[in-house]
């Protein structure tokens, strides 16, 4: 590695928001934050509580006051700080079925507040695309809904709230990652609509989410080659400075969702990756993964590329000062007080968002068979079974909770003999396991009573099931509740 002056090391690492292992602040880490690190982004593994947290966090901003601390946390079951005791709400997808932009922004505010008391000071949410595709199995829930127009109300009922309790949101994934088939932690996502859709669809929530004043927006690992046949929004000049901030005006921090997905990793690298997102506009880079290996690796690319003149080191100091501008606005999270959202707001919105048909009573010992896919190991750390739900609510409770099949279906309609039979699914469609054992079972107990915490659920709905849009806690708790 070449040597370069000490500023332009300084403004490469800036550009950096790296994920560690622990609840303190490593010694690897605490180097690099005194050599002018951007940001970490915490995740469940750093939360050991919310007096922990703080203590953490506390630590972070006294080793380099203009470090920003980051965190996904868009509710529902993707609640890195569920360990913290943040408030338990559901996912976009409930919201935008309940349709309230007063009610969502009461959601955000309190996950704002209790962020800024755990000193966060910045959501990687909302989720601004526009789930258009069935087979996506990624966004799905986690938007706001199917309709631009929707979704645009809410992202900026989201943003606005965000900002007002002090922390900084991030509108992502830009230009839109809702209408691919692929997950872009596992593989390369492609999204072949022509330009005109992506103007009329999946840019409207972003634009909405520019004119609120998000301060960051979040890149796509998406090739869309109606826009960019040859690279990933995240690593496209074409996307990030033509599109967004030439033409939508955006001003703000262009953050890339974490270098390590497969979509980045298994193409150029992470390294290479670095050095192109940063060339084509992106400002921040996180590397989630808790390896200091590969941190240093993407920022000497980052110098190796400024010395050999293969990337222009004006272009790295632009980004290391759009960064220290969101951290002087945003790096010291407010004491919050006063004006918060009512404790059980979680709660509130899920029994809005919920869809059945009155059941003529009370179900009372109910035997539960919970069909879901697994968590997304990269997000989904604060998942709950519907069992374990129903338990606290229903205290004869019984069942099986399953990720993978196959279902033992003749042992399920022993144990639930003589009792109320509920079957939930999540996503059925996109895991035939699930719909076959659930047509297995409703073979042997017609009267099933079925209930979908995943997507909406044609089958489910024809049944006048219970439709719960989502796995959050506070999405299964009202399921629970509508039972009795």
């Amino acid at each position: 590695m070449t040597t370069l002056p000490g500023d332009l090391v300084e403004a490469a690492n800036r550009c950096l928001v790296v994920g560690f292992d622990g609840t303190a602040p490593p010694g690897e880490l605490r180097r690099l934050a005194d050599s002018g690190l951007g940001g970490v982004i915490l995740h469940t593994r750093n939360v050991a509580g919310r007096a922990q947290l703080r203590e953490l966090t506390d630590k972070l901003r006294s080793q380099r006051p203009g470090l920003l601390v980051t965190v996904d946390q868009e509710g529902g079951g993707i609640s890195h700080l569920a360990g913290a005791g943040a408030p338990e709400t559901p996912g976009a997808w409930a919201l935008g079925v309940a349709d309230d932009t007063a009610l969502t922004a009461a959601v955000a505010d309190a996950l704002a507040r209790h962020l800024a008391e755990c000193g966060v000071a910045v959501s990687f949410a909302p989720v601004a695309d526009v789930h258009r595709r069935a087979a996506n199995p990624i966004v799905r829930t986690r938007a706001f809904g199917a309709d631009p127009g929707l979704a645009a109300r809410h992202v900026t009922a989201w943003i606005e709230a965000t900002l007002t309790a002090g922390v900084a949101p991030c509108a992502k994934h830009f230009p839109g990652h809702g209408s691919t088939a692929v997950d872009s932690h596992l593989g390369v996502a492609v999204d072949t609509r022509d330009e005109q859709v992506l103007r009329e669809v999946d840019l409207l929530p972003f634009r909405a989410a520019i004119s609120a004043g998000v301060p960051l927006v979040m890149t796509a690992h998406v090739v869309h080659p109606a826009l960019d046949p040859a690279a990933p929004a995240t690593l496209s000049r074409r996307v990030l400075t033509d599109l967004l901030r030439t033409e939508l005006g955006f001003q703000g921090v262009i953050v890339t969702d974490a270098l390590e997905m497969k979509a980045i990793a298994s193409g150029v690298g992470e390294a290479a990756g670095a050095v192109d997102a940063i060339a084509a506009g992106a400002d921040l880079l996180i590397i989630a993964r808790p390896d200091p290996e590969l941190w240093l690796r993407c920022r000497d690319a980052l110098l190796d590329a400024m010395a050999s003149a293969r990337l222009d080191p004006a272009r790295v100091v632009e980004a290391a000062g759009r960064v220290d501008a969101l951290a002087g606005r945003f790096a010291q999270p407010p004491a919050t007080s006063g004006g918060r959202a009512p404790e059980d707001i979680g709660l509130v919105a899920a029994r809005r968002a919920i869809r059945w048909k009155p059941l003529p009573g009370p179900v009372l010992d109910p035997f539960v068979v919970d069909l879901h896919r697994r968590p997304n190991p990269a997000l989904e750390w604060a998942r709950s079974d519907l069992v374990s739900i129903l338990r606290e609510v229903i205290p004869g409770t019984e069942g099986v909770v399953a990720a993978q099949g196959p279902v033992d279906v003749a042992d399920i309609l022993r144990r639930a003999q003589g009792r109320p039979l509920l079957i939930a699914t999540e996503d059925p469609d996109l895991h035939p396991w699930q719909a076959e054992a659930r047509a297995a079972l409703l073979d042997g107990r017609p009267d099933a009573l079925l209930v979908a915490t995943g997507m909406p659920d044609a089958e489910t709905e024809v049944a006048d099931g219970l439709c719960a849009y989502g796995r959050g806690r506070a999405n299964l708790r009202a399921v629970a509740e509508a039972l009795l």
